[in-house]
């Protein structure tokens, strides 16, 4: 084709509008979050009757209060009263709906509260003016070691008397009330620390510590990484770069973090260490010790007199539940389950789910032992089996409340409901000695549970992807005490905003359905033909769609779909959720993880919506989710046409140890190949036939940008055309370049997958979106 043949094609080309652009950052959640009235999104108990929330009406944040033994409600504060009051004692905040409450503590009297926003904290009176007064900040003490970075926050004891910290690889114990500090241990030196925290991928100044109920002891560790690995990321700047080191240990290396269990009493100082071996820093759920909120697998007795944990084996096949004694340091086991393929004592975005019921002498253990997630009930004296507590084809999502005395208990569960979304949770009323499941939500939607102390009542929040949130307040028994808030999606969807629809496709295997959500192309005209677009994350720890939840924004899915293109999520067999056998579907062969799921989903759609253009496919995902577009675009090339690969983990031996040793086993190797080979993106590169941009930040220390460069390298070497974006100041998830990338990939989609010209260095007001 001659040059001027060709500038005439481009100039044919259509064209796509800043005013198109700006209309799609509409669809953002900056902008679409506020729109929506009467949301609650949690609630917090402050004893066993009293309780609070935020209720979002016309995007103004209020705190209100309830009495679940009375059945009231109402507003703690007049916001803008509010407002002015807390300005005035130093918040310097003058927007009330950019206001975001964290916390809130009436005092005993109830004539006023402390109040947590925007990471300060306010005494104010519960009657106007409020008289508002800032709280001097904990004493946090400095560390005195530049190598353990700025001090994290400190730990406090359940008692809420003392705090523990941790200072030159050290425990420290500070008093509250007088800030005085006090070292507890001594021989903590560098790589080899107490309650240190590293997960190779993760790496804080936290101290991982759980508090005894007594608030006398925290079990703890100390962490052995001294023959561990260095990683190192280096800045971009100008003179000499400046280095970053830390211990990251890979897939197949001999050495790795080790941990040594110890008890500390903080009263004398005095470190019980468990009497038994050093063992792996693995958790029996996700790829760190921590999981969610604090260290789960070490869990106290109510008396404080002794710990049970759980010993996770290197390659996560073996769980050995131990009980420790907390004066003497001696462990005996308790029982072990050992699997085919990995272990998970729950879902990784709930936490650990076995509790130590030590008052009623036992274990409640959660297994998939037979393909379903369900609770076990043993004895914690003998560890004998004592019975199935709860069994069918559906799984115990999460307890949400145990009565160790009466054995009731309420948990979500999720499958159990035929007709409903296999995804969204029900509460369920159980007990512990068996029998049939009670339903105690029966609206078809999915629930969050937040109980009262005593689990007389709870706060059932429920929504789905289509309609807001509905907060109700019920009793155990499922009955409604009082409705508390309705979410309102009258000024949304005079915006234009359309909800995404549910879908249920042909999973790769022909015989599973897989789940997920549609974006239709805005303004759909059911006469044309849309590009597609997958965004994909491929578990196997979680799937490409984080919740059910109502979320008026996920991501910029409802902008790319403002832009004219069919979005599609999809959450492909290898994810969590549905049976054992589902999640495990790509054990050993993980290169192709969900991705096959990806291509059998949209032809299926596509049979039912003809505006579908399978011929225009794209597919884009950030770190597993780049890993796996990089995969499609090898693996499928005939389908997927355009991907954004960005920050992926394509070579998973160039990732921390504990996450694919889990999930494809330890690496294995007869001289030549090995068990890794399947999931090496870089070795399936010279398949690319499509547009393909990879991206990464060149100060990633989750995944290390060399997982990229090996990607970049094998394209080279096959003399493949594609384009890189790298942020010499980002990390993992790119900060503030994070509307950059957004726009690029925008403008990737528009100009290769769409065919048409995007506006030229459009930018994205406000904070970006994040997946």
């Amino acid at each position: 084709m001659s040059m001027i043949a060709a500038t005439a094609v481009a100039q044919q080309r259509p064209a796509v509008t800043a005013a198109d652009y700006t209309r799609a950052t509409r669809q953002l959640s900056p902008w679409t979050a506020p729109l929506v009235d009467h949301a609650v999104r949690n609630a917090h108990w402050i004893d066993a009757r009293r309780f609070w929330y935020v209720d979002i009406s016309h995007g103004v944040p209020t705190i209100i209060m309830g009495d679940a033994a009375k059945g009231t409600k109402a507003p703690a504060f007049e916001t803008a009263a509010l407002l002015t009051s807390l300005n005035a004692a130093g918040l310097k905040e003058r927007d009330a709906t950019k206001l975001r409450f964290e916390k809130l503590e009436p005092d005993p009297a109830n004539s006023s509260a402390s109040v947590s926003v925007g990471g300060e904290r306010f005494q104010c009176a519960l009657a106007q003016p409020y008289g508002c007064r800032k709280l001097a900040a904990p004493h946090a003490g400095q560390p005195s070691s530049p190598a353990q970075g700025p001090q994290a926050a400190a730990i406090p004891s359940p008692d809420g008397k003392r705090a523990v910290f941790l200072r030159d690889w050290n425990l420290w114990v500070r008093d509250v009330s007088t800030g005085m500090e006090r070292q507890l241990t001594t021989d903590g030196v560098k790589d080899f620390g107490y309650a240190t925290d590293n997960a190779g991928w993760k790496h804080s100044d936290q101290a991982i510590v759980i508090w005894s109920p007594d608030s006398r002891k925290v079990a703890t560790f100390q962490q052995d990484q001294r023959a561990v690995a260095d990683f190192t990321t280096t800045t971009t700047q100008v003179g000499h770069s400046v280095t970053d080191t830390w211990k990251y240990p890979f897939v197949g290396d001999k050495e790795i973090i080790q941990i040594q269990r110890v008890i500390v009493d903080v009263d004398d100082g005095q470190v019980v260490r468990l009497k038994m071996p050093p063992e792996p820093h693995r958790s029996s759920l996700c790829d760190d010790v921590v999981c969610g909120e604090g260290p789960q697998d070490m869990q106290w007795a109510k008396d404080s007199g002794t710990l049970a944990f759980v010993s996770t084996s290197r390659d996560h096949k073996v769980e050995t539940v131990r009980i420790a004694d907390a004066t003497t340091g001696a462990v005996r086991d308790v029982f072990a389950e050992t699997v085919p393929t990995w272990f998970d004592s729950g879902y990784n975005d709930e936490g650990i789910n076995w509790r130590y019921l030590s008052e009623r002498g036992e274990i409640l253990w959660w297994s998939q032992r037979d393909d379903w997630g369900h609770y076990y009930l043993y004895s914690a004296d003998t560890g004998k089996l004592l019975r199935q507590v709860t069994r069918g084809k559906w799984n115990v999502d999460h307890p949400v409340h145990i009565d160790e005395r009466s054995g009731n208990m309420l948990v979500a569960g999720v499958g159990r409901e035929p007709g409903v979304d296999p995804y969204y949770r029900s509460i369920y009323a159980i007990n512990l000695n068996g029998g049939t499941p009670r339903l105690l939500t029966p609206e078809p939607q999915d629930h969050i549970a937040v109980p009262s102390s005593d689990g007389s009542y709870f706060v059932d929040i429920y929504s789905t992807p289509q309609e807001p949130q509905t907060a109700v307040l019920r009793r155990s028994d499922g009955t409604v005490v009082q409705a508390l808030a309705k979410g309102d999606l009258t000024r949304l969807r005079a915006t234009g905003w359309q909800a995404p629809e549910n879908i249920a496709v042909a999973c790769s295997d022909g015989k599973t359905l897989c789940h997920g959500l549609l974006f239709k192309p805005a303004r759909l005209d059911p006469r044309q033909r849309y590009p597609v677009i997958d965004y994909i994350y491929p578990g196997p720890f979680i799937g490409t769609i984080s919740s059910r939840q109502f979320s008026a924004s996920r991501g910029d899915a409802g902008a790319l779909a403002e832009l004219g293109f069919a979005v599609v999520h999809i959450d492909g067999m290898g994810t969590p959720r549905r049976s054992k056998a589902f999640q495990d579907h790509y054990f050993r062969d993980m290169g192709r993880q969900a991705v096959p799921d990806q291509v059998t989903g949209i032809k299926d759609l596509a049979t039912r919506y003809a505006w579908m253009d399978t011929d225009r496919v794209g597919i884009w995902g950030h770190s597993g989710g780049g890993n796996a577009t990089a995969a499609a675009m090898f693996r499928y090339p005939d389908f997927f046409k355009v991907g954004i690969a960005e920050s992926g983990n394509h070579d998973n031996r160039n990732y921390e140890d504990d996450y694919y040793e889990k999930y494809l086993g330890l690496l294995e190797t007869d001289g030549k190949t090995t068990n890794y080979d399947l999931q090496a993106n870089q070795d399936f590169a010279k398949n690319l036939k499509g547009k393909l941009l990879l991206a990464h930040g060149i100060l990633d220390d989750n995944v290390p940008v060399s997982s990229t460069l090996l990607v970049v390298d094998a394209l080279q070497k096959a003399n493949k055309d594609f384009d890189l974006v790298l942020f010499p100041r980002a990390r993992h998830g790119y900060g503030d370049m994070g509307s950059y990338m957004m726009r690029r990939r925008w403008d990737y989609f528009v100009e290769n997958l769409m065919g048409a010209t995007p506006p030229k260095e459009f930018e994205i007001a406000g904070p970006a979106a994040t997946m």
